[in-house]
């Protein structure tokens, strides 16, 4: 099979040739369709996650079919269509685990980080960690809902009951979760990078009621804002644009370091969460959600052999959506 590696971060991924893998008990071999390209993924090929399994296989929004069952898989068959998700295993009997909580299970592992990942023909998973992947999207339509979704889905869930919310950054996750947004009567307003007039119009083109830079201000007040851009300066920005009582709420898995801001920006109650990783029951409640909706994503495709283009696309900020890997 062919696999994009990762031998060092902050070096471009190898092609190369391995056996195809055989699945332990309880693993599932998926022959992997289409695979997103996340900005986790950036992260660490980039070397902004510390200490991942090397060499990798990088990727986490895997959709493909089941080839074959490792022993003792129940709930599966063959030649059914999966999700491979960022989460890859947890423990089960820590407290966070046994609380509903295993996002934040301190042994987890993760696909594409502590598991090799998506980018390739192949690839093993943990069967209970699987998603069957239902509706009518085509593979790679369906492989930026596996994080991109799901995590937009979460933060947005995190915003509570809030009416009018704030989008900084609108790729993969925001394109999606306007959508979610739009089906649940929610306002959306978007913000971009200053000149990224194309993110603009991509977003005006989801029905946002408002598209703006992300350096000025909301032209009302919000009740969250949800950031999925990488840039800790935004966070006072987003401070600024919630009223009292709102809530701020950090998507990304990695962050700039966030700089100095007064503490009456966090005053009258306006609250700072952050979102770590996602649950099953995530999964289990957004996916069949999607395909009511249905929610079309944006997506950009290109074979797996050009992943480091993908990347590098995705870091320059060339896509409106998400970039998809095909084999």
């Amino acid at each position: 099979m062919r696999a994009m590696v990762l031998d060092r971060p902050g070096q471009p991924l190898t092609p190369v040739e391995r056996r195809v893998p055989e699945p332990r008990a309880g693993e599932v071999l998926i022959r992997i369709s289409a695979c997103g390209v996340c900005r986790t993924d950036l992260h660490i090929v980039d070397g902004e996650l510390a200490e991942p399994k090397l060499p990798l296989v990088p990727g986490h929004e895997a959709v493909g079919r089941i080839e074959r069952l490792g022993a003792g898989v129940g709930g599966l068959a063959e030649g059914e269509r999966v999700g491979m998700p960022w989460l890859g295993w947890t423990c089960g009997t820590c407290r966070y685990c046994r609380a509903g909580r295993e996002n934040l299970c301190p042994d987890a592992a993760f696909n594409g980080y502590t598991r090799d990942g998506g980018y390739a023909d192949y690839a093993l998973a943990d069967a209970r960690y699987c998603f069957p992947v239902r509706g009518d999207l085509v593979d790679a339509e369906a492989a930026p809902l596996l994080c991109a979704g799901l995590i937009g889905y979460r933060s947005l869930r995190m915003a509570g009951d809030a009416e009018a919310i704030g989008l900084y950054g609108f790729g993969a996750a925001a394109h999606i979760v306007a959508q979610v947004a739009a089906h649940q009567g929610r306002q959306i307003f978007a913000f971009v990078r200053r000149g990224d007039e194309a993110a603009r119009a991509f977003a005006l083109s989801l029905g946002v009621v408002w598209a703006g830079w992300s350096d000025e201000p909301a032209p009302e007040p919000l009740d969250a804002a949800i950031l999925y851009a990488p840039v800790g300066a935004l966070v006072p920005a987003a401070l600024r644009a919630v009223a009292p009582g709102g809530i701020v709420v950090c998507a990304g898995i990695h962050m700039s370091d966030l700089p100095p801001f007064p503490y009456s920006l966090l005053w009258q109650e306006r609250r700072l969460v952050s979102v770590a990783n996602l649950t099953r029951r995530d999964g289990v409640e957004f996916l069949p959600l999607a395909a009511e909706i249905p929610i079309r994503p944006r997506v950009a495709t290109m074979p797996l052999a050009e992943a480091n283009a993908g990347l590098a696309a995705l870091r320059n900020g060339a896509v409106s959506g998400a970039i998809v890997l095909t084999t």
